[in-house]
């Protein structure tokens, strides 16, 4: 069983300042979650919209869950009266979906835009200068309740560290070109979410400053 008291003190002590810890509960019994809250931790990931309803359901109302994983447009309506904030915006679709059900239910929604840089077709998101186009042309304006607070992204999945660190860079530079450019005027974008439990480090030397961390806190998952 893992000491998630002493993993979760171990991985803040080496967080810099400034820095968000999500502690990513997918797959995790509710008893986990409540212990690593126990110790002051409120800001957990989840990845399926049902799960994370569940959860929310039975756990403390002043957790902020984050909805962490691919999200479908058919769910988007199961996540949204719990979720503080969606990473994973990785189409203008699904932007679209979560806006017209956040006026639906009379909210705004944080989001972060998932740049896509890995080596890997499995992941989502936008390839940085789809992204940079796609916030460019305006499209963000006619979402009224949908407010964008960052980017989010991968690494590749893969020992070479000098693709991960090259990965998390060109995550970065996006960020970087939307925030001297279309995004220059918002004072909510803010945030470079990037780096889970083997890669965390080199993405906040990256210049992440939110990181997502389950296996090194939780143990492995319980599928």
């Amino acid at each position: 069983m893992a000491d998630i008291r002493g993993n979760l003190r171990h991985i803040i002590d080496t967080l810099p300042q400034g820095v968000k810890l999500v502690a990513v509960s997918k797959f995790h019994p509710i008893e986990s979650i409540a212990e690593a809250y126990n110790e002051g931790q409120r800001i957990f990931g989840e990845s399926r919209a049902a799960e994370l309803a569940t959860k929310a359901k039975a756990l403390p109302a002043d957790i902020e869950w984050h909805f962490i994983g691919h999200l479908q447009t058919n769910k988007v309506k199961i996540v949204l009266p719990h979720v503080s904030l969606i990473h994973s915006a990785d189409s203008a679709r699904l932007l679209q979906a979560i806006d017209a059900e956040a006026r639906r239910i009379g909210r705004i929604v944080d989001v972060l835009l998932q740049v896509h840089v890995a080596q890997e077709d499995t992941k989502t998101g936008f390839a940085p200068e789809e992204l940079i186009e796609y916030v460019t042309s305006g499209a963000l304006e006619q979402l009224a309740n949908v407010r964008v607070t960052g980017v989010m992204g991968m690494a590749s999945n893969t020992d070479d560290t000098a693709r991960i660190t090259s990965d998390f860079k060109a995550i970065k530079e996006t960020f970087d070109r939307l925030k001297s450019l279309p995004m220059k005027d918002s004072v909510d974008f803010t945030t470079v979410s990037m780096g889970m439990s083997g890669d965390y480090s080199t993405a906040i030397d990256c210049g992440s400053n939110m990181v997502r961390v389950g296996s090194s806190i939780f143990g492995e998952r319980e599928y």
